[in-house]
């Protein structure tokens, strides 16, 4: 009976310092926040974004002031070339195709730096809305006391009460009143 009763004693004093420090915890206060409704409704998210969107209306129009001179002398040059029935091209078709080749090259680097440039101006402009998101977020957090903070995209169904969006809104309008939708220029690679 002894060794019971050392066994249980040995047990006591593992098991009561495990629970004296077992605590209650506090009553978790969850907000939640659309992040993504706030990167573009804050009214600087706005402007911007209307500005990228013209960058990008922008580059279409010259993609297709671009592309239709090459589609009608690339239809030119298919028709030269069936007009041939298998003969060998002069120098001068064979210098109109070269000029095309030249060309439809120039025209796709062109499309591909303005596009290069919109995205960097797209990213430019997300990096400072999120420069000043992560303040919004953490402000309403205490002010409102919350304990946890939510994205909305990541919340499968929630009370109305929780949602702070328009509060994290309001106070990126605040603090973020411009944004600027041209990025820095890129710095030269360094040569070798």
């Amino acid at each position: 009976m002894s060794k019971f009763l050392y066994a249980a004693l040995a047990a006591s004093t593992v098991l009561v310092p495990a629970a004296a420090s077992a605590q209650a915890l506090a009553a978790p206060v969850v907000a939640i926040v659309d992040v993504q409704r706030a990167q573009t409704q804050c009214n600087a998210c706005k402007t911007a974004l209307t500005q990228l969107e013209g960058q990008l209306a922008s580059m279409k129009s010259l993609q297709a002031s671009l592309e239709a001179p090459l589609r009608t002398e690339m239809t030119a040059l298919q028709a030269a070339g069936a007009a041939l029935n298998g003969k060998a091209p002069d120098a001068a078709l064979q210098a109109r195709a070269t000029a095309f080749e030249k060309k439809q090259a120039d025209a796709q680097r062109q499309l591909a730096a303005r596009d290069q440039a919109f995205q960097r101006n797209r990213a430019y402009v997300l990096q400072q809305i999120n420069a000043k998101l992560e303040p919004a977020v953490s402000s309403v957090f205490t002010r409102r006391g919350a304990s946890v903070m939510l994205d909305a995209g990541s919340v499968i169904k929630s009370a109305p009460g929780l949602d702070v969006t328009n509060d994290v809104i309001a106070a990126l309008n605040s603090s973020l009143t411009t944004i600027s939708t041209t990025a820095p220029a890129q710095a030269a690679p360094t040569r070798r």
